[in-house]
């Protein structure tokens, strides 16, 4: 599990909110048996991407059919991906078809969230403590994924990781 704290422990919060999710996930990473592992009834560890256009200036967007919201594509970790990066990479690939790569001058991890997932059936009230990458996209995503403008969709933490994308943006002349 060294791989999992050593990135925790490097990050580098922006926010109160951030370094409280941050400083939770670290404790849950060694509290938890197996916090990569969707079996972890209470809290486990997740892998997303924010997916920008090469320009920056759109973000694709899944309907997430569970929750009923616009989400970041990303999910749970598997057994077979050798990293949370390479998590994220999965996911986002599976979710919106689209050719990605990560973003040359994005921190990686680029956000960390702790959110909980309501109780529905067969799955009990949990939390996700989900690792999020900034990746570029480009092509025409596939059914149940959009582009959006950035900023215009999606709820809170949505927001959040468009600001983050958009202050990067901010400080370079290209997003890819």
């Amino acid at each position: 599990m060294s791989a999992l704290t050593d990135t925790l422990r490097t990050f580098v919060a922006d926010s109160d909110r951030e370094e409280a999710d941050r400083c939770a996930m670290l404790r849950l990473a060694d509290e938890l048996d197996e916090p990569l592992s969707r079996g972890e009834a209470a809290a486990h560890f997740t892998a997303s991407a924010f997916v920008v256009d090469p320009s920056g200036e759109r973000v694709c967007l899944v309907a997430h059919a569970k929750l009923g919201r616009l989400l970041q594509p990303g999910g749970h970790i598997e057994h077979t991906d050798l990293s949370l990066e390479a998590a994220a990479l999965r996911e986002a690939q599976e979710e919106t078809a689209l050719e990605l790569s990560f973003h040359s001058l994005a921190p990686r991890p680029f956000d960390l969230d702790v959110h909980e997932i309501p109780d529905r059936p067969g799955e009990p009230r949990h939390w996700h403590l989900d690792v999020r990458y900034l990746l570029v996209g480009s092509g025409e995503p596939c059914s149940g994924a959009s582009w959006y403008e950035l900023g215009s969709a999606g709820d809170e933490s949505v927001a959040r990781l468009a600001a983050k994308a958009r202050a990067l943006r901010a400080g370079s002349p290209q997003a890819g």
